[in-house]
């Protein structure tokens, strides 16, 4: 299955049904009266969050989603019926945006969720509405009034607990591969990762969402190589696992230019917990381990985990790493939660 995590889309809310003029015509009804119903009100559009989905692929194939006009009045006050609802059905994390690409209307992160996008419009007043004492047989009634139109963007951000970060090569999609059950592309020669990957991880009999996020490059940020478009995906994570690469020359210059592409994208990366690690060591002599591991430790300020996944050196450290950030993540947003407070009970 191909990874789309942006689609752009047309919506359009069904028209109203028209009411109707009709008068009963009945033998030995002398009088009979006005009697046209109303129209049905159009079909709205709606957006639900669904399981079972992770990309925005079908939304490639088709752009257009338009609900139908409500059902028109008939004479002997029969009301049109209602049209059908219109459902996009979306995967968990998805944003619902306007057309310029900023304003946010939705934000669907739970299974369940549904938005409405736009409102059908109300059926016309059939004639059997306007009669009065002074008016016993009117000959008007309502058109149905108009459904309502736009264009959204759908922008999927993956739910992950966390996120592995680093330049491109630096073994994120091999750790990955090594913790979890997901298949990503791994071959023995330099590429990059075209889509972002999940991976559920099992650790002290506890499980987090970890998710590999395709490589940047110095320049990122101003749309060189696949750019920051999946920046994004890390903008949910708790802690973000760096990854350097080992056999560079320079590992310190490698960890300071995804810094600098996390500052230059924003949303707060850059601010979120970090765990710095130095992979493929076992392509390494204890000399170079103990000279790369000092210069990117006085980089990133911080003592670097010393790992290789194909041989499994430390992986169980950083995943234990992981867990910890995580959890005092959540620790953290719970106590900024507003506490309720149980009120003793009054007759």
């Amino acid at each position: 299955m191909k990874f789309l995590d942006q689609a752009k889309v047309f919506i359009r809310s069904g028209d109203g049904g028209a009411g109707c003029v009709s008068f009963r015509r009945e033998k030995f009804i002398e009088f009979g009266g006005p009697d046209g119903g109303d129209g049905g009100r159009g079909g709205d559009v709606w957006v639900e969050c669904v399981d079972g989905l992770n990309t925005l692929i079908d939304y490639r194939y088709q752009q257009h989603f338009k609900a139908k006009t409500g059902g028109h009045g008939m004479g002997r006050n029969r009301h049109g019926a209602k049209a059908e609802d219109v459902v996009l059905r979306v995967p968990k994390g998805t944003e619902i945006l306007e057309e310029d690409g900023e304003t946010i209307l939705a934000d669907l992160t739970e299974v369940g969720q549904r938005v409405l996008l736009a409102r059908g419009g109300n059926g016309g007043f059939g004639n059997d509405r306007f009669k009065s004492s002074i008016n016993r047989a009117p000959r008007r009634a309502n058109p149905g009034e108009e459904g309502e139109e736009k264009w959204l963007w759908l922008r999927l951000k993956l739910i992950a607990d966390a996120g592995l970060v680093g330049l491109p090569n630096a073994g994120k999609s091999t750790f990955l591969a090594a913790v979890t059950s997901a298949k990503p592309k791994i071959a023995d020669y330099p590429f990059t990762t075209l889509h972002p990957g999940l991976g559920v991880v099992r650790v002290d009999a506890r499980e987090f969402v970890l998710a590999d996020i395709p490589g940047l490059i110095e320049g990122a940020h101003e749309g060189l190589g696949l750019g920051d478009r999946f920046l994004g995906h890390v903008e949910r994570c708790r802690v973000l696992l760096h990854l350097v690469d080992g056999t560079q020359d320079d590992v310190a210059e490698a960890y300071k230019v995804i810094r600098k592409e996390l500052k230059a994208y924003g949303g707060g990366l850059a601010d979120k917990p970090e765990i710095v690690a130095l992979t493929k060591v076992d392509s390494l002599s204890p000399e170079e381990r103990e000279a790369k591991a000092a210069a990117l430790k006085k980089a990133a300020r911080r003592v670097p985990i010393q790992l290789s996944s194909p041989t499994g050196e430390n992986v169980e450290k950083a995943l234990r790493a992981l867990r910890r950030a995580i959890d005092q993540a959540d620790a953290e947003e719970a106590s900024t939660l507003p506490s309720v407070k149980e009120e003793a009970w009054r007759p």
